[in-house]
């Protein structure tokens, strides 16, 4: 090799360490639908909370908003306040696809996604870590928020309740609260699961039919401030029994084999 190369090969070696350094601890995901109201406070508040105290990085997904949320985001990705990135659905795709597109993106081996309506508290994203530090259990791959004390109107607090008490019935799933945005999550975990619209909804027993562990915490619950819920009735509570009965079909598909490679005989 050439000094000439073998410079090269250094710079090149000592590049790769440096990034590997500087790269973060947790890649934050949130998804924003028409969000304009709250889009700035959040980013500026979960940058407050993180800044200082963990690398991260904070990916926010603009799910084809129609309202001025995505020039909001431009603006504040513009400003280089917090280290934010964007990533632009050119039409709306739902939560599933936007929390999909954001973990590909992400550079941590460990990603957390959250709301974008504010209601998360991101105090809270800490208490996931340490949960994930301090735990004994093996392959733990997944832990989610329980929103114990919730803040929401009679009709959805009904609706969900009624949906997590069918699904934890049926799927045996281990999860009060499926449908908590804050969750932490090993990366290559969720993307080697089957993707499909609502799955974020199913996270605790698509982990567990792949071999992993998962784990619930309870974390603080806000009232939504500005906006208006996206979910309903009807694409909360009926369309989350249909997707259950699938959910069923693919977890009685499963198979993970126990694997030990023989050991090679040389001459």
């Amino acid at each position: 090799m050439s000094t000439t190369n073998r410079q090269q090969f250094k710079n090149f070696s000592v590049e790769i360490s440096a990034s590997r350094e500087n790269a973060p601890e947790i890649s934050l995901i949130i998804p924003f639908y028409n969000e304009a109201d709250t889009v700035a406070v959040l980013i500026n508040e979960v940058n407050a909370v993180l800044s200082g105290r963990i690398r991260y990085e904070i990916i926010a997904v603009d799910d084809g908003s129609t309202d001025e949320t995505p020039n909001i985001l431009m603006r504040l990705m513009q400003e280089a306040k917090c280290p934010l990135r964007v990533i632009h659905h050119k039409v709306n795709y739902g939560q599933s696809a936007a929390i999909h597109t954001g973990i590909q993106s992400a550079r941590a081996a460990w990603v957390v996604t959250m709301d974008g309506d504010g209601q998360n508290n991101p105090e809270d994203i800490f208490k996931l870590l340490k949960t994930r530090n301090n735990s004994a259990i093996t392959d733990l791959r997944l832990i989610c928020g329980y929103r114990k004390k919730r803040r929401d109107n009679l009709i959805k607090i009904i609706s969900s309740r009624v949906a997590n008490s069918v699904r934890g019935w049926v799927l045996q799933d281990q999860t009060p609260d499926t449908g908590c945005g804050l969750k932490l999550i090993h990366k290559d975990t969720f993307l080697n699961l089957p993707f499909f619209d609502h799955m974020h909804r199913f996270l605790p027993a698509l982990v567990r039919r792949s071999g992993g562990n998962i784990l619930s915490i309870e974390v603080s619950h806000r009232p939504r401030t500005a906006g208006r819920s996206k979910y309903t009735l009807n694409n909360r509570l009926w369309v989350g029994i249909i997707d259950v009965l699938g959910m069923l079909w693919l977890i009685r598909r499963a198979r993970n084999p126990v694997k030990e490679e023989v050991a090679r005989y040389d001459d």
